[in-house]
């Protein structure tokens, strides 16, 4: 599904405009984004929590030379599903 798909279909259910959707779309990425950069978590009590974890400086491979490769400590951001999606989703 493509963010595009994701508007219509939140248009549709809510019975708003794609144009409205759209920006509530955005307000809640930038939300999110905003809180992660902030505390580095956000509670979604039975959809999920997003968390940002700390990746450690690695050795890799460069898969077309087998060449090692640093690949240097970065922040990612991490989601584990709640149990109440967890459910619906097996």
């Amino acid at each position: 599904m493509t963010k595009a798909d994701l508007v219509g279909v939140i248009a549709k259910a809510v019975g708003i405009t794609k144009d409205k959707a759209a920006k509530a779309l955005d307000a809640y990425e930038a939300t999110v984004t905003k809180e992660l950069k902030k505390t580095g978590k956000l509670v979604l009590v039975g959809f999920g929590t997003f968390s940002v974890v700390k990746r450690k400086a690695r050795e890799g491979r460069n898969p077309q030379t087998g060449k090692a490769i640093k690949i240097p400590a970065k922040k990612v951001v991490k989601f584990k599903a709640g149990k109440t999606l967890a459910d619906k989703v097996r």
